[in-house]
This record gives structure tokens, sequence and C-alpha cells, in this order.
């Protein structure tokens, strides 16, 4: 089922939008604490939950169940995230769950001295004493996630989405997670959806081409039972100062068992001189792809060199 994680440190404003997606999709919210009163393994002790709330180191230890408490709570977790969608929030959840398709990470942020303001109209304290609370909260959610994971909570790698509460109300950050958690799990959908399509042949299904030369070379690709994809990718080849693409080469055909890239080009010089530099550069931005310029006169040499190249290999099978 799906999810939606938030990392936060305190003053983020973290909490309030947390509680407020939990609010809004109706999922339940996990907290560290919900989650050390509901999921360690069956056999932790009143002194091993003492532990827990005190000692990130203690979540590798092993219970006399035979499984850290770590594993024990992440497996927990995961079973009722088979059946019901849930907030996460801390933990170092967005490890736990971050190869997951069906979640979004969100760190929310903000600048220092703005969580100083906000500690210090929490806790009635001094400049000073705001940042030293902060600070102190910041070392401990640090050595948390590195001691656990081994992993930096900083590193953007980890998160979707990242939120800066300087400028943004938590209202604002909760429209602005569900409305990203919506997109995310309507693109989730449709790949899934089309995963479970039955494969069509060219036969049956052919793409719509530019010109009839490439109608031709597919039919002739289809009588001789040789694979192919057309225009299935796409090279950025050349960019201006900024790194803005400038130009891209779509070759017209990709021979599947052959690994080769086909671009069909007509007698007009003028165009075969533009695709053979367009292929030249994408064989020195890309390494390793094979790709030939064909001409129409040459369609049947070229079949009859891959299909004499495919009964040798289907011999050797």
């Amino acid at each position: 089922m799906p999810m939606i994680t938030i990392s936060r440190q305190m003053c983020r404003l973290g909490d309030e939008v947390a509680e407020g997606l939990s609010r809004k999709l109706g999922w339940e919210l996990f907290t560290r604490d919900i989650l050390l009163s509901r999921f360690p393994d069956i056999a932790a002790t009143p002194y091993d939950l003492q532990m827990l709330s005190q000692s990130a180191k203690y979540f590798t230890k092993q219970s006399s169940e035979g499984r850290t408490f770590l594993d024990a709570i992440t497996g927990n977790l995961e079973s009722y995230l088979e059946n019901a969608p849930a907030v996460l929030m801390g933990f170092g959840s967005q490890m736990i769950f971050s190869g997951r398709k069906d979640a979004v990470h969100v760190r929310i942020f903000a600048p220092k001295k703005i969580r100083i303001i906000r500690a210090k109209r929490q806790f009635h304290v001094s400049d000073e004493e705001a940042e030293h609370i902060l600070d102190a909260a910041d070392r401990k959610h640090k050595r948390f996630v590195s001691t656990i994971f081994n992993a930096d909570l900083n590193d953007p790698a980890y998160y979707h989405l990242t939120l800066n509460t300087e400028s943004l109300s938590a209202d604002e950050c909760i429209s602005t997670v569900a409305a990203l958690y919506e997109e995310h799990e309507r693109r989730r959908q449709m790949v899934l959806e089309t995963d479970h399509q039955p494969v069509s042949n060219h036969l049956s299904q052919c793409p719509v081409f530019k010109t009839e030369t490439e109608a031709e070379f597919a039919k002739i690709l289809d009588m001789y039972q040789i694979d192919w994809k057309y225009e299935p990718k796409t090279f950025p080849i050349e960019w201006d100062a900024e790194g803005n693409m400038k130009m891209a080469f779509s070759p017209d055909f990709y021979l599947t068992d052959f690994d080769t890239y086909i671009e069909l080009t007509t007698m007009n010089q003028k165009y075969v001189t533009v695709k053979n530099k367009k292929a030249k550069k994408l064989r020195e931005l890309y390494p390793g792809t094979n790709i030939k310029v064909v001409y129409k006169k040459d369609f049947y040499s070229l079949i009859e060199r891959f299909k004499l190249n495919k009964g040798e290999n289907n011999g050797s099978d």
C-alpha cells in the first residue's frame, strides 16, 4: 500500500505537516514513539524498550527471538503496510523504504535563523539557549540515521521533494505533498496497467511511420522475422554553453537481437552527410552503441547479412 515518509528536524514544521497529511488523507500516522509501542519484537522486555528509546545502537541488538529490534520493527511495519497506507515520520523511514515504488519521500527544511525564532517561541528561551536545543536535537537525528543506516539524512538522493518552511506554511506543504502523492500514484497505476497489457507484434499493430521508406523497411524486417523497435530512443548529441540540448538523434529502427540501430537515408547527399555526422557524434558520446546509416538500395543486402547472423546464432544454441 502507498506511504509518505516525512523527514524533519526540530522546529521545521515537519510534525505539523505529517499530522496534517494524516488527517487529510485519512491515513494512520506512525512516529518513532508509536513504532516502539506497537511493533517491537514480542520478546522485547521493559528494559529493551527503555534502551530503544535512548540508544540508536540498541536497535541493532538481537532479541531472544534471534533478529534485531530494527528488523522486528521494520518487518511488523511492512506487514501493516500490506493492508493499509500510512504517513511515516522519522525513524529513517526514507532509507527503510527507499526502493518502494509506492512511496513518496519528503524532506521538510528551514534555515537555522527561522528555527531559532520558532524554538524561542516554543520553549521561552534566549537565542543562545534555542540554538543549543536545536544543535543537540540535530546531532541525535544525524547520529541515529548514520548509526543504523550508515547514511546522511541530508542527502537529497533519498527524497522526492524538499520543502522550505521559511516561506511556506504547514497547510501549503500539506497541499503540495498531497498533490505530489496523487500524481505519483496515478502514474504508478498507469505503469502497472501498461505492464499487464499483452505484447503486440508488428504485424498486428504497427507504429505510424514518417516515410514510406520506413514502412517498407519494417515490412522487410517482419518478412525475415527480425525483431525491431521504431525510434525507441533519443540520444542528445549537442549542447550549448548553458547545458541546454541543441541537437538530438533518434535512429529509425533498433534491431533487438543484434543490439544495432538503423538510420535510413535517401540518395540526397546533403541528408546523407548530416546523418553520418550525427551517427559519428553518437558513437563518440555513447561508446559501444552500434549504428548503421543505410540507403534504400542496400535494404536487402543488409537484411541478408542479419538473416545469416541470426541463423548462425540459432545454430550454435
